[in-house]
């Protein structure tokens, strides 16, 4: 069988990985001039020929896939921030502190005002089809701290969680918020990795067995699909193509997808499912400084918080070298502040902004921001659900049509939003696949 894969980020290369170890004939298109999408590892620029993630940067202990992908690829996963999340937050007098205790309090603190919504979301099975997930699904998190009238440090802690949903609390749905805290007891955990020597290392790994399967520079700009035929036009250049195969696994954001026209059209929930779905803002900024001023005893080495920079934690930890990388992400709102802090004070605005940590002991070297919405080829960091989206719908981002398949981390039930939740999607459409030609072989 042919297969034509779209994207070459995590999703569609695990797919093509698995397609071809079946013996597929599979094609890969790319619209940039490398692999990983949404998994970038910077390496230029930093001194000490340090490193750091642009993008997706954390894997959990309880992410089984990623984890087994790599070492079938025979790459090591690294330990970091062992200590956990710690939590800073302005005071009374507008100054910033690093509070007592650590994130997980803030977090428990939401999880045990969440407990009835919880419960009941639990008893429908965590169905999105369920009236009891519907009803959640139309109040945003706003809503929901106005409803049981939460305190200063309560909605100080939903606010910090927009560096994890990439929203804020008034663009979020509360299906989101209890869903997240339903399943935090499956797979939740404080142990995390990065893959040895950047996690770019993984889509780098898959595409060198692919070979030339991988096409740079090349856009899919159509699809028409009839029978037992698909076939997709291509844009390479200002030149356009039309490759013909079996089936296509659709692999790349929400937000790129819904610009190819698809004849005929998908169905009516599926379309309105992908039409509606939202991506989260999401600027990441990766400063060097002349030592690692941060590391203190007894306080961790990342920090959640409402501040407009975002979170903020140590990118480098497991590298040699006297300096080291501060990782902020900024998600929501805090993306736009942090970019209008750039515009205003350069990157040394942003270090500035980083007193409470002590970084005027330190010298900034070298710096690099990703605007992940300004990106062309993702147009966010990834995909959430606010209160506009209906819940019935989110089946449908996975759902196969014909012989069009969907990946991504959009379409991950367990893991939507984690480098986990793309390689897992790809796997299964490489599965699906196999499954619908041997039953029509």
């Amino acid at each position: 069988m042919s297969v034509l894969v779209a994207g070459a980020g995590l999703a569609g290369l695990a797919a093509a990985r698995d397609l071809v170890a079946h013996g597929a004939d599979v094609t890969v298109v790319e619209p940039r001039d490398r692999v990983g999408g949404r998994v970038w590892t910077i390496r230029d620029g930093f001194a000490d020929s340090q490193h750091a993630e642009a993008g997706g940067d954390m894997i959990d202990e309880a992410q089984t896939e990623i984890r087994a992908l790599a070492g079938e690829l025979g790459l090591k996963l690294t330990r970091i921030l062992r200590d956990g999340f710690g939590y800073a937050r302005r005071d009374a007098a507008g100054r910033t502190r690093i509070t007592n205790g650590n994130a997980a309090r803030g977090w428990d603190a939401l999880s045990e005002r969440l407990a009835g919504l919880t419960r009941q979301y639990r008893l429908a099975e965590q169905r999105w089809d369920s009236p009891i997930t519907a009803d959640l699904a139309r109040r945003s998190v706003a809503q929901w701290l106005d409803e049981v009238r939460a305190d200063r440090d309560l909605r100080a802690t939903a606010t910090g969680l927009r560096g994890f949903f990439l929203a804020d609390p008034e663009e979020l749905s509360l299906v989101a918020f209890v869903d997240q805290f339903a399943t935090s007891d499956e797979h939740a955990s404080w142990s995390m990795y990065r893959i040895a020597g950047g996690n770019d290392r993984l889509p780098a790994a898959i595409a060198a067995g692919l070979g030339d399967r991988v096409q740079f520079g090349t856009e899919l700009v159509a699809i028409s699909h009839r029978g037992r035929e698909v076939r997709a036009a291509l844009k390479a250049a200002r030149t356009v193509s039309q490759l013909t195969c079996d089936y296509m696994v659709l692999a790349m954001p929400a937000t790129l997808l819904r610009r190819v026209p698809i004849t005929p059209a998908l169905p009516a929930q599926q379309h309105d499912a992908i039409a509606r779905l939202k991506y989260g803002k999401a600027t990441k900024t990766l400063l060097q400084f002349s030592s690692r001023f941060w590391r203190a005893a007894g306080r961790p080495r990342a920090f959640g918080s409402e501040l407009p920079i975002g979170a903020a934690w140590e990118a480098n930890e497991d590298q040699r070298g006297r300096a080291g990388i501060l990782a902020l992400l900024a998600g929501g709102s805090a993306s736009d502040a942090t970019q209008t802090i750039v515009a205003k004070s350069g990157m040394r605005g942003l270090a500035t902004s980083l007193d409470w940590l002590g970084s005027a002991d330190a010298e900034l070297l070298r710096s690099r921001q990703v605007v992940w919405e300004a990106d062309p080829w993702a147009r966010g960091g990834y995909a959430y659900f606010d209160p506009a989206f209906d819940p019935s719908l989110r089946q449908w981002l996975a759902r196969p049509f014909g012989r069009l398949f969907f990946a991504g981390e959009h379409t991950s039930f367990r893991w939507q939003g984690y480098m986990n939740g793309a390689v897992e999607s790809g796997r299964r459409a490489a599965a699906e696949i196999e499954a619908v030609h041997r039953a029509t072989t």
